[in-house]
């Protein structure tokens, strides 16, 4: 798995998971979804995210774009 899918995985379980507990437990775990939400949308601009940094950190490799 390269970094990239894992990221869109992760986020997406992060996501799923958030609303899943506003909806059981409190509303405030929508907050989660928007921290997900902000930082994806930051990454846009920036080209950094922290996950992105970890995912390298434990050994997942950068999609490599293939020829044209």
């Amino acid at each position: 798995m390269t970094i990239e899918r894992g990221l869109r995985l992760i986020a997406g379980i992060v996501v799923l998971l958030s609303i899943l507990l506003a909806w059981l437990h409190s509303p405030y775990w929508i907050g989660l979804t928007a921290f997900v939400g902000l930082n994806l949308f930051q990454s846009a601009f920036t080209n950094w995210c922290p996950m992105v940094w970890f995912l390298g950190r434990v050994g997942m490799k950068p999609c490599v774009a293939g020829p044209k």
